[in-house]
């Protein structure tokens, strides 16, 4: 584990501030010190290892290469005398060359090196140039890392498997010099883009985290929430991005509360009408937090609506009926499920069928969409 608090937490100010959106220290009440909160630390995307088995560095001088934070490009090709060509090109421009010659030595010197982008020919032995990229962009340690198929192939249906299988850019051989520079070099810069955002993100969940952490009667809501998203998501069929938004709107549904002064936020017994209001305003707050960052597009819709009813009588909006974005009615009805069934200090956890029920009673009421609410029902039964 290293720190980086000083450097993230900043960040995550920075844009708040920056799109007007909230200032984190101006809030009245507000009582997590973000700054000096020691607890906020971050692991590094990756654990990179000494050395590659059956790869080697390929630099001009290997040793300062890899004190410098040089960019390190891994280079896959059978084809010796291409391999070095290419290799050769890549040293010259500056950059920390690795090399593969075959599909399992590449996924190898992957998981060990984590290089920010891989020159990958398609025909290799072993594991084909197909197979390596389909692996290497499903996994999540991985898939952030720009591959470039180089292949003579010219075909349209290698250009259009390559794609399917999640390729960021192709060369033909035999490919020209500055060509190969130039898309090598843009496609760096966008993953170094792509790693700062990741960063934000851990940010967002450390805070979200340390919200939590403030309230004594949630326990573990967040990841349970993100769990029962999940496999609620694919019990329903939906689609991958989905899922994942249901699994991160478990953790940052409720991140707005960082502006709800705690004598509001944890104030036990009833709150007042203007107390409420406040209360309210999180969902605005968290929605201006995560508006941003790209990656939250599909998880600001639960932040916003997760307090909506079927009938038009919920918040912020008062939407009614299909205008509540589907996944946050999803999302309701996994958040309400879980607060009925947890143990909270002022009230004792219903049992599973109890919950249910009073559930059902809410979406007679109008409170629920009803035909998702029986399938909420034969979900929670089934498991």
């Amino acid at each position: 584990m290293i720190q980086r608090k000083s450097k993230y937490i900043d960040l995550i100010k920075k844009v708040a501030i920056e799109t007007h959106t909230l200032e984190l220290k101006g809030v009245e009440g507000y009582s997590l010190d973000l700054a000096n909160k020691e607890d906020f630390t971050f692991e590094e995307p990756y654990k990179m290892a000494d050395s590659v088995t059956n790869s080697h560095i390929y630099s001009s001088n290997s040793s300062v290469s890899q004190s410098t934070n040089l960019p390190r490009i891994l280079v896959v090709d059978d084809h010796l005398a291409s391999r070095i060509g290419t290799m050769d090109i890549l040293t010259i421009e500056g950059y920390e060359v690795i090399e593969a010659d075959n599909g399992l030595m590449a996924v190898e010197s992957v998981m060990q090196k984590q290089p920010d982008l891989i020159l990958l020919d398609v025909m290799i032995p072993g594991m084909n140039g197909f197979d390596v990229c389909q692996l290497l962009k499903q996994n999540e340690q991985t898939r952030l890392i720009p591959i470039i198929f180089i292949t003579a192939l010219g075909d349209k249906r290698s250009r259009i498997q390559g794609i399917e299988v999640g390729a960021d850019d192709f060369l033909t051989k035999p490919f020209d010099h500055t060509e190969l520079l130039a898309r090598v070099n843009s496609l760096v810069r966008q993953k170094r883009l792509n790693e700062e955002l990741d960063h934000a993100e851990q940010v967002l969940f450390s805070i979200a985290q340390a919200i939590e952490s403030r309230d004594p009667n949630t326990g573990d809501h967040c990841q349970r929430l993100a769990n029962r998203g999940q496999a609620l998501g694919q019990y329903l069929n939906l689609s991958r991005q989905q899922v994942r938004d249901l699994r991160w709107g478990g953790y940052l549904h409720d991140i707005g509360k960082v502006g709800i002064p705690d004598e509001v936020l944890l104030k036990k017994g009833q709150l007042s009408p203007r107390e409420w209001e406040i209360m309210r305003q999180h969902v605005l707050i968290g929605e201006k937090i995560c508006q941003p960052l790209r990656t939250m597009r599909g998880v600001i819709p639960i932040i916003r609506h997760h307090h909506e009813r079927w009938d038009g009588s919920g918040y912020p909006d008062g939407l009614k009926g299909e205008a509540i974005p589907y996944i946050a009615q999803v999302f309701q009805l996994i958040d309400i499920y879980d607060a009925l069934t947890s143990e909270r200090t002022y009230k004792k956890a219903l049992t599973s069928a109890a919950a249910i029920s009073l559930m059902q009673e809410e979406t007679n009421a109008g409170w629920r969409n009803p035909q998702l609410m029986e399938q909420f029902a034969d979900f929670i039964c089934s498991r």
